[in-house]
């Protein structure tokens, strides 16, 4: 973690604000590739991700956008309510789980509210490249499209398609047109809330697009439901320690309460920041950071989340 600076904080929309973020010395910031996101430290208990939404050509400063969420569990809020400009902040280096594919012909952006953020960066680095893409913004009304400005200044504002659900019905997102050649050579992104990029995945499913162009990030995991969660131990492979994991905690939790430290951020399943090798057993995959494949594997899971489909998971811990 090291330590920026506020040096601008910005209305954007209805609910979501925008933070230049920026070195107290001057000095570049570290590289970062579009997709990437970083953790910010919001308070001593508290980090969250943000995605950076600047081009990724720029060291001089980060921006972020962040979302004012109704349930917020103290990130967003106290983002929007305590944070301003001059304001100090401890953020990690940028970290990309959700990168663009190198050659594609063709990039498809979906940002469906705050979700535009990572395929904004993503927008700038293909117009930097002269890279053929189309960006389609999804948002409830024209007060809550963020960053239309930062767009409109752009460069790339003409591969810009507005879809507002409260428009007019040429202008609605038409995922069947949108998604209809799935080309080899193509490539789809998506980002925003869980029941838009669930729509977005499984049309494209449905038109023949194959998983492997098919590129999200997901900013929180769907409700699962805790009634038929089962105990079950966990075995750390190095020292042979056998622990229990009763039904109303999580793996994560009962590792840090026997003085166990795992790197962890969001607690959802959602970052892969505490991602944890398994040797044996089979893991009950709950988090939607990896991919259907990768949970195929069963060789890692998320402690944060996730919990065991058999009585022990033997942990390369």
């Amino acid at each position: 973690m090291f330590e920026v600076i506020v040096v601008q904080k910005r209305h954007e929309a209805e609910g979501v604000c925008s933070f230049e973020l920026c070195r107290g010395d001057g000095q570049p910031l570290p590289a970062f590739t579009a997709g990437a996101h970083i953790d910010v430290r919001v308070s001593v208990d508290i980090t969250r991700q943000y995605s950076l939404c600047n081009s990724p050509l720029e060291r001089d400063r980060y921006l972020i956008g962040v979302l004012h969420e109704a349930m917020s569990r103290g990130g967003s809020r106290g983002m929007h309510e305590r944070i301003g400009v001059g304001d100090r902040l401890s953020i990690s280096a940028p970290k990309n789980h959700f990168p663009l594919t190198t050659g594609a012909r063709k990039s498809i952006l979906l940002g469906g509210g705050i979700g535009i953020t990572p395929v904004l960066a993503m927008a700038f680095q293909l117009a930097h490249e002269g890279a053929e893409f189309e960006l389609h913004y999804c948002v409830r009304d024209p007060r809550r499209a963020a960053f239309l400005q930062l767009i409109a200044a752009s460069g790339f504002a003409d591969n810009l398609y507005m879809h507002f659900d409260t428009g007019e019905r040429h202008q609605l997102l038409d995922l069947n047109h949108v998604l209809a050649e799935p080309r080899a050579d193509t490539h789809l992104y998506v980002c925003g809330p869980n029941g838009f990029m669930d729509y977005v995945i499984n049309t494209a499913h449905g038109l023949g697009w194959p998983i492997e162009q098919i590129h999200r990030e997901y900013f929180a995991a769907s409700s699962v439901v805790h009634d038929v969660d089962q105990a079950f131990e966990v075995e750390l492979a190095e020292s042979g320690l056998v622990l229990e994991v009763p039904t109303d905690k999580s793996v994560l939790d009962v590792l840090c309460a026997s003085g166990i430290e795992l790197p962890s951020s969001c607690r959802q399943g959602v970052c892969g920041a505490c991602m944890t090798p398994v040797i044996e057993g089979v893991p009950d995959h709950r988090d939607v950071f990896m991919s259907d494949k990768e949970h195929a594997l069963n060789d890692q899971f998320t402690p944060c989340c996730s919990r065991s489909k058999t009585r022990r998971l033997v942990l390369a811990l």
